[in-house]
């Protein structure tokens, strides 16, 4: 199930699944309401997201009330996380996902917000979206590849490539708009050839992996799955966690493996990703590639959890089509 693409003039409800907005200075939220402003998109909050807790989050009921509330409005065509986190799972069990089947709309995010896409993937069928949060469209410069992205994934049908960004930052940006580091990006990092074509699923993976055993987690059979972790995930962790989810039931029938971009902190290089792919016999014979842009680096595509796509590896060359979206 699909959810409508947003057209000019429909609403985007800003809700705070994890960390709250409250978080958000007031620069990065004139700014990223500038840029959805220029997409021709408004833009409201949840009546909850600026509540801060002693964990800068707020209450479960406080931020159920919100995606309840943002999901039964008929002005609100798509529900955007206002940022990360790490608490969005506390939400699973008191989610009305019924409510949200019976009034189906994009929902887009990334991180933490990877528990709630999945699960809603999981349980209802809807199509959600890994992809940026609002405070993500609060940065000055360097945003023109993920806009465009997140056009062309919620704002229109036709299929479409993802190319790998021209340069790509690992910079504290919220903290200093104008000075910024930008690496020229040498593309995909190729670890295994081959074609595949499925649904794709992912995000972040030490999020994915908390729904593992649960009734949250969606099938991975017949999927292309799309990785990523963050600073605090060291090689070690990454081998890990990827470990982890290889064990999972239908995992023999995954399609492919598209991982995103480290950041620097991690301490990965493309050796040390080719030697943990490497290490595990259930890689071998699908397509994998690494440095993909789309997680914690800047800039990301936005991507469908569920939706249909194809990923083709050979003789060198990377083609990584959305099909379905």
């Amino acid at each position: 199930m699909y959810p409508r693409k947003l057209s000019p003039g429909d609403e985007i409800r800003v809700v705070a699944p994890s960390i709250s907005f409250g978080f958000i200075n007031a620069e990065t939220r004139a700014i990223a309401k500038k840029r959805f402003s220029e997409l021709g998109l408004r833009v409201s909050y949840g009546a909850h997201c600026e509540e801060r807790d002693a964990s800068d989050s707020s209450s479960i009921d406080s931020r159920i009330a919100d995606l309840h509330d943002a999901f039964a409005d008929p002005q609100v065509a798509a529900v955007l996380s206002a940022i990360g986190g790490y608490n969005c799972n506390q939400l699973l069990r008191r989610l009305d996902f019924e409510l949200v089947r019976a009034h189906p709309k994009i929902l887009c995010g990334y991180s933490d917000i990877t528990v709630l896409g999945a699960s809603i993937y999981a349980k209802t069928g809807l199509v959600t979206y890994s992809g940026p949060h609002f405070s993500t469209f609060g940065m000055e410069k360097g945003l023109e590849y993920t806009i465009e992205n997140f056009r062309r994934c919620l704002m229109q049908s036709e299929p479409f490539d993802v190319a790998p960004s021209e340069a790509w930052s690992d910079d504290a940006w919220f903290q200093d708009q104008l000075n910024r580091t930008f690496i020229p990006n040498p593309g995909f990092q190729i670890i295994h050839e081959g074609h595949a074509e499925g649904v794709l699923l992912g995000g972040n993976l030490c999020t994915l992996n908390l729904l593992q055993g649960t009734e949250y987690m969606p099938p991975l059979a017949g999927s292309i799955l799309l990785v990523e972790d963050e600073s605090e995930s060291k090689p070690g962790n990454f081998d890990r966690d990827l470990q982890s989810l290889i064990h999972q039931p239908g995992f023999e029938h995954v399609r492919g493996l598209v991982i995103g971009r480290f950041q620097k902190q991690s301490g990965m290089t493309a050796e040390i990703i080719t030697g943990i792919v490497e290490s595990k016999t259930e890689l071998k014979k699908i397509p994998v590639i690494a440095n993909a842009d789309f997680g914690h680096t800047t800039p990301h595509f936005t991507f469908p959890v569920g939706g249909q796509g194809a990923l083709t590896v050979e003789k060198g060359a990377v083609r990584f089509r959305i099909l379905e979206h």
